[in-house]
């Protein structure tokens, strides 16, 4: 029986083959597991992937253990998905970060006040978004982990700063850091990848967009670039653009939320099951538990554009917003 792995298991496996740390690694093969379809075809890479996931977490101990230096600057994914914040010196990611999220990191106008990762939850309607700012990427200055956190990252937002009139520059010598670091990022089309670079969804994020000098950089940003990134322009001041990029990373995320319903009561839209795009009903009952994916008989549906309680079988394509009541 064929394996029939969709295209995101294989940007994990490239993940995985690109990671430095047992961390890095753990997360790509977890992804991979958590992507693959459940079946009879998949039965010995399930066990493989399984078998790695478990040496690897031993490694990851021995090296914890032994107070490795590295290890602190590892970000262990939360939330929905994690989002890097990647830019030049004094382009305002430490105060993005602070406008939305309750971290508190160091903000200063002087460049390098980053030393470490500071993660951050940020909220998007029901569901939570890890943000990591890291230091500014510099040609002579930028240390390799925080090119490891970004290959980590689900996602990269580009920071710049709309008051700055340099930020063209600044731009390119992101884009050329990146590249070097055999990091690809990809916008609003699918760029032509190597077989080293690794692929990361990414958005140009402009600050200080209440600025006055800031509508005419955001308009040749966007006259330059805006046919490669989505391009936001954002004031962490008054916290204009901050809801649509929210949004935004929302979507290039991926993924879907699907509720959970027991039969005869109201369905819980408190807490979503977070899924990737292209999950069936067999992925949701896999979530909730095993037994459920095991017994499962059938399901009944609610959700846009569905007749109300319809029945499904295992194979059902999931839709954001979905609401399932399994029957064992």
């Amino acid at each position: 029986m064929p394996a029939n792995l969709p295209p995101q298991y294989f940007d994990a496996e490239k993940r995985y083959r690109l990671a430095k740390t047992p961390q890095e690694k753990i997360q790509a093969l977890e992804e991979m597991l958590r992507i693959m379809p459940k079946h009879k075809g998949t039965e010995k890479l399930q066990g493989e992937l399984r078998r790695k996931i478990s040496k690897l977490k031993v490694e990851a101990t021995k090296r914890s253990s032994g107070g490795r230096k590295s290890d602190i600057y590892f970000v262990e994914k939360a939330g929905a998905g994690q989002v890097a914040l990647v830019g030049p010196p004094n382009s305002g990611k430490s105060s993005l970060l602070a406008a939305l999220t309750n971290a508190r990191p160091e903000v200063a106008d002087y460049p390098f006040t980053t030393r470490l990762p500071v993660a951050g939850m940020m909220k998007f309607e029901n569901v939570q978004i890890q943000i990591v700012d890291l230091p500014p990427v510099d040609p002579h200055l930028t240390e390799p982990w925080v090119y490891a956190v970004m290959r980590n990252a689900n996602i990269l937002w580009i920071v710049l700063d709309l008051s700055d009139d340099d930020l063209l520059e600044h731009l390119e010598i992101v884009l050329q850091q990146l590249q070097e670091a055999n990091i690809q990022p990809v916008g609003l089309r699918e760029e032509e990848e190597s077989d080293h670079a690794l692929a990361k969804r990414t958005l140009l994020v402009g600050t200080k967009a209440d600025d006055p000098r800031a509508p005419d950089h955001l308009e040749i940003l966007r006259e330059l670039y805006g046919d490669r990134f989505a391009i936001f322009g954002v004031s962490s001041l008054d916290g204009d653009g901050l809801d649509a990029l929210g949004r935004a990373s929302f979507e290039l995320l991926g993924i879907i939320r699907v509720y959970t319903k027991a039969p005869g009561k109201e369905p819980d839209l408190s807490e979503p099951v977070i899924l990737p795009q292209g999950s069936t009903v067999q992925d949701f009952a896999e979530q909730i538990h095993k037994d459920f994916s095991r017994k499962l008989k059938f399901a009944r549906i609610w959700g846009p554009g569905k007749h109300g309680g319809q029945r499904v079988q295992r194979d059902y394509p999931l839709t954001d917003s979905d609401i399932l009541e399994l029957h064992i």
